[in-house]
């Protein structure tokens, strides 16, 4: 095999793929991240009915997002997305502090999951732009994230409309998935 076979080898080698679980309540911010993400408007945005899935291309990785709907009817169907997921992403709605206990319910069902057992979670403290946003901090203790010891975990404080954060929490979903173990 000369030189010129090896690079066009290396040349076809698929990127990477991660498979992302996208949750939070409704009015979070999920799908606003998802399409600031892939580089879409976000002017216009409906409520999840269902499920969004995205392909979106970061470095040399593909990233499978199924953003699921986070209306109280639809979180009982969450389980059916949970199969090989790699990395979960939890969005909260900074500035709704009255529904922090009920996400903080949510986020804690989710972590007891056996198909989520010691799956990375990233938690997107969304909407900092907002006056009335809760910081980081009081998100991750109302959260219970300190005392997490089964997995990676990181929040980020982001706003999904300025894009503000999203990179970093990616760069860390990109790092965290990377050193995993297949």
């Amino acid at each position: 095999m000369g030189l010129l076979d090896l690079l066009r080898r290396l040349k076809s080698t698929p990127p990477h793929e991660i498979r992302v679980l996208l949750l939070g309540l409704d009015n979070a911010g999920k799908t606003t991240i998802l399409k600031t993400l892939a580089g879409e408007e976000v002017s216009k945005i409906a409520p999840t009915q269902g499920f969004n899935i995205k392909s979106v291309k970061q470095d040399k990785w593909n990233l499978n997002v199924w953003d699921i709907g986070g209306q109280r009817g639809i979180r009982p169907y969450w389980k059916n997305y949970f199969e090989n997921t790699d990395v979960l992403i939890y969005v909260v709605d900074s500035a709704d502090r009255i529904r922090l206990e009920e996400t903080g319910l949510e986020l804690t069902e989710l972590l007891e999951e056996d198909k989520l057992a010691g799956i990375p979670v990233l938690v997107f403290a969304n909407k900092q732009d907002l006056l009335s946003a809760a910081p980081a901090d009081e998100i991750s203790e109302s959260l219970n994230l300190n005392v997490m010891r089964d997995r990676t975990w990181r929040i980020q404080p982001c706003s999904a409309l300025s894009s503000e954060g999203l990179e970093d929490g990616m760069n860390w979903v990109l790092k965290t998935c990377a050193t995993k173990p297949k």
